[in-house]
């Protein structure tokens, strides 16, 4: 049996779609903090049959609640204090994101003007569907990989 121990300050993304951990760890650039990092892969769920789990040890304040969202706004959020859960928090699409990707349309004028912010604002919230700023573009969650 795996047994990862638990963690005295920070916080616990859980129900992460099996496999998408990885994916999520890079989006929210843990890998540029200096912070400790489990992740549990395919780990068993009555719930969804199997699922991903990162447990990370720094303050929550450096968490992108935005682009977790964006991910995946189903993921459950536990901050951790002491060693235990004092908070879970709720993820929900925000209404605009900005330099979180990039658009895709080449004829965007954020393909020629490269200071401007890639911004793109919710169209469709049942679908996750995002277009952007400056030319309409669709973007997808699922685009992002």
């Amino acid at each position: 049996m795996l047994n990862v121990g638990k963690i005295e300050e920070g916080f616990v993304l859980d129900h992460i779609k099996a496999g998408q951990s990885l994916a999520i760890y890079h989006h929210l650039q843990l890998d540029k903090m200096d912070c400790t990092v489990a992740i549990i892969k395919n780990a068993k769920s009555d719930k969804m049959g199997k699922k991903d789990i990162l447990k990370v040890e720094c303050n929550i304040d450096l968490l992108d609640m935005d682009i977790l969202a964006v991910i995946d706004n189903t993921i459950t959020v536990n901050v951790i204090k002491d060693g235990e859960i004092v908070e879970k928090k709720e993820l929900t699409l925000p209404a605009k994101i900005r330099n979180v990707f990039k658009c895709k349309n080449p004829r965007c004028i954020t393909s020629i003007e490269q200071e401007l912010p890639q911004e793109f604002f919710l169209a469709d919230e049942a679908k996750g569907l995002y277009r952007c700023r400056y030319c309409e573009e669709k973007f997808d969650k699922r685009d992002l990989k």
